[in-house]
C-alpha cells in the first residue's frame, strides 16, 4: 500500500507540473497539436513510473491521412494514459465535464482542444458533439469511451449513442479499441496501483456510410461486439 501511496503522490505532482507547463505553453502560442504531444509525454511518464507495460496490436489500422473516431471500453483511469501514449496520431478527447473542473488540469485539457461532454444535459451534449464535428472537419480524429464511465466489474456496459450520431454526421470510420487488463492495474474507486501488463487491440475501421440514423443501434452493437469479442479472446 505504501508503494501505491508513493506512486499516486508522484503522479499527482507530475500531473500538476505538466498541466501548468501546458497552460504556460499555450499562453506563449503553442498549438493544440503541441499541447497534445506534451500530454503524450505525460502519459508515457506515468506508465513508466507505475511499472505498467503495454502491448499494442493493430496500429496499422490507424490512418494518418484522414480523421477517425476511436472508441474504447473503459475499466480504469489507466485507459487514458494507454490511449494517449500509444495512439500515434493527433486526436481530441471527448471527456466528461467533471474532468474540466479540476484546477489547472482542466485548463490544460481545454488548451489541448479536448471537448467536454455534459451527459446530464442533452442540449449541451449535442452542442459538444457539434464542436467535435468541427474538429473532425479540421482533420482531427476524436477519441471517446462510449460506455460513459468506468466499469465497476470489468464487464463492457451498454454504449451511449451520442458518439454514433457524431460518426454518422461526420461520415468518418469508427475504430474499435479494446483495452485488456487495466482494471487489474487500478480498479475503479481504488487508489491502489499494481504493476503489470495491459494489452490494447486496435481493430479494423468500421465504415459508417452503410448506416443511417434509423440503423444507428445496429452500428452501436456492431462496434460493441468487436470490442467484446477482442476482450474475451485475449483473456
Amino acid at each position: 500500500m505504501l508503494r501505491s501511496v508513493f506512486m499516486v503522490t508522484v503522479s499527482v505532482i507530475i500531473t500538476a507540473f505538466i498541466s501548468t507547463c501546458c497552460v504556460i505553453f499555450s499562453l506563449l502560442g503553442a498549438s493544440e497539436n503541441s499541447i497534445h504531444k506534451v500530454a503524450r509525454i505525460w502519459a508515457t511518464m506515468l506508465l513508466k513510473i507505475t511499472n505498467v507495460q503495454v502491448s499494442v496490436l493493430g496500429t496499422e489500422y490507424i490512418s494518418t491521412e484522414r480523421p477517425q473516431i476511436f472508441m474504447s471500453n473503459h475499466q480504469s483511469d489507466f485507459d487514458i494514459f494507454i490511449v494517449l501514449a500509444y495512439l500515434p496520431v493527433q486526436f481530441r478527447w471527448l471527456a466528461k465535464k467533471e474532468l474540466f473542473r479540476i484546477p489547472v488540469f482542466g485548463k490544460a485539457m481545454k488548451k489541448a482542444g479536448y471537448i467536454e461532454i455534459d451527459r446530464q444535459n442533452h442540449e449541451r451534449a449535442m452542442q459538444n458533439l457539434v464542436e467535435a464535428s468541427r474538429k473532425i472537419r479540421e482533420g482531427k480524429s476524436v477519441m471517446s469511451f462510449p460506455e460513459g464511465t468506468r466499469s465497476m466489474d470489468g464487464t463492457i456496459k451498454a454504449f451511449k449513442k451520442g458518439m454514433f450520431h457524431l460518426a454518422l454526421e461526420a461520415g468518418v470510420p469508427i475504430v474499435p479499441i479494446t483495452i485488456i487488463g487495466a482494471s487489474e492495474i487500478m480498479p475503479k474507486r481504488s487508489l491502489k496501483i499494481n504493476p503489470g501488463r495491459i494489452t490494447m487491440i486496435i481493430d479494423r475501421p468500421i465504415d459508417v456510410t452503410a448506416y443511417s440514423e434509423d440503423s444507428r443501434s445496429e452500428l452501436t452493437e456492431r462496434v460493441r461486439s468487436v470490442i467484446i469479442n477482442n476482450f474475451h479472446s485475449r483473456r
